[in-house]
């Protein structure tokens, strides 16, 4: 924007010096040479009082002499109608018998160039028709013109450079303002809601600062809201939540009891979680892991899968756990971790039949920068892996609600990873999830979630 502003200048300066420069320069030079005739017409009009007071060519030629042009070889006189047709009073004719002929014909003085300059031909009427020749050399016509052009020239560049001078410092103004603004919006957007945008700049650009704070006020009360709305149906399930947990103390021994017992457990610790992340005053971006977070992946893993595995028993399926062996530390907290698991082997007791077989593979890159857990089945498959990992578009049938692998994808992209859906070797679905052990989103990540967002405002 800057830069465009300086072009305009410079294109809206250079017109307007070159529409009064060039015809100011046509004036200076046809200027200059009116005065060198003027002053060749004032040298002739020195040789008529002489003329008009003899004729005599040797008196003439003595008046003559005594002047500096006669000197210099610049003023000649000439009789064309006296006898011998075209012998000069005095002077080195410089022009043609011809043109001598015709001048003596006319009334008032002509100019005719000649080699060097030109020649000016004062016709006067004495006692006979005689043409004063006066010759002007070619520097005398051109004198002070290369200066003045020069000086046009350098007053149109520095009007040039004052205009780009002014329309950089303006530019710099509103670009300025501008890239507050756009800092400001990128801030906002990484989830740092209390940046303010100074109400400076433009008119139209201080308008849309202030509708910037307007926004940022808005969506912050918007987020409180939905905070406190989070935490308040969370504190409303605890009631219900008692009475399970009641029934369930009362179911006796066995493992069905103790599952269902250790299943009421984690969903109170997962409302408990959920009352106190929605009234933390986070500062930190969204998604981003809060200080201290981190968990062990291979730990968390052989804890979930001994969880659902005891259903996979019921159903007949086959189930395989591989890579778990040894620690595997990601910058990802447990509960998340343990969220992102239990919803992608959800979806297979979901969505796959009974008797299907699964596998879940940890495999940790030789380079220790990311950690890939495979989670795949013999089922079906899905038809639509775009579709299934848009948020809200879940199809698995009643009791889908299409969030479930976009909260894995938001667990891998806190850390800089992705979500990858594809064909599994046992013939179904395969969910491949990468961990960046860097444990901030690289620029990849944010470019793929802006582009996500995009196509979410389009849709």
């Amino acid at each position: 924007m800057r830069w465009a502003l300086v072009k305009v200048c410079i294109a809206v300066t250079a017109m307007v010096v070159v529409a009064f420069a060039v015809p100011l320069a046509l004036v200076v030079k046809e200027m200059a040479r009116d005065r060198a005739f003027a002053g060749a017409e004032r040298l002739a009009a020195t040789v008529i009082p002489v003329l008009a007071i003899t004729g005599d060519s040797d008196q003439l030629d003595r008046a003559l002499a005594g002047t500096p042009a006669g000197t210099d070889g610049r003023i000649a006189v000439y009789a064309p109608s006296a006898q011998g047709g075209d012998a000069p009073a005095f002077g080195r004719r410089r022009v043609s018998d011809e043109d001598m002929g015709a001048v003596a014909r006319l009334e008032g003085a002509t100019v005719i160039p000649v080699e060097g300059g030109f020649a000016l031909l004062q016709p006067v009427v004495t006692t006979r028709t005689v043409v004063i020749e006066v010759f002007v050399p070619e520097e005398e016509v051109t004198n002070g013109v290369a200066t003045a052009w020069l000086v046009l020239a350098g007053t149109g560049l520095a009007l040039v450079v004052a205009s780009v001078v002014i329309a950089d410092r303006l530019g710099t103004r509103m670009v300025g303002a501008a890239e507050r603004l756009a800092r400001a919006a990128r801030e906002l957007g990484a989830g740092r809601l209390a940046v303010r945008v100074p109400v400076e700049g433009p008119a139209e650009l201080r308008w849309a600062a202030a509708a910037f704070n307007s926004m940022a006020d808005q969506v912050a009360q918007l987020l409180a809201n939905e905070r406190e709305l989070a935490a308040d149906l969370s504190h409303r399930l605890r009631t219900p939540l008692t009475v399970l947990r009641l029934n369930a103390a009362s179911l006796g021994d066995g493992d069905a009891a103790e599952q269902t017992r250790e299943a009421v457990a984690q969903l109170e610790r997962e409302v408990d979680h959920i009352i106190r992340t929605a009234r933390e005053q986070r500062t930190q971006p969204p998604g981003a892991p809060g200080a201290g977070a981190g968990c062990d992946a291979s730990e968390v893993i052989r804890e979930r899968m001994d969880f659902w595995s005891a259903l996979a028993e019921d159903e007949g399926r086959e189930v395989r756990l591989a890579g778990v062996e040894e620690p595997v530390h990601v910058p990802v907290a447990r509960a998340e971790l343990a969220a992102a698991l239990d919803a992608l082997l959800g979806n297979v007791f979901r969505h796959t039949p009974e008797g299907t077989a699964f596998a879940v593979d940890v495999h940790h890159r030789a380079a220790g920068d990311s950690v890939i857990v495979l989670v795949s089945d013999a089922g079906p498959g899905i038809d639509d892996p775009d579709a299934a990992l848009r948020r809200g578009h879940g199809d698995g049938g009643p009791g889908s609600t299409g969030l479930g692998l976009d909260i894995v994808r938001r667990v891998a992209e806190s850390t800089g990873g992705d979500v990858r859906i594809g064909r599994s070797v046992l013939g179904g679905t395969e969910v491949r999830v990468w961990l960046s052990l860097g444990g901030a989103p690289t620029e990849d990540a944010e470019r793929r979630r802006g582009h996500r967002m995009r196509r979410r405002a389009r849709r």
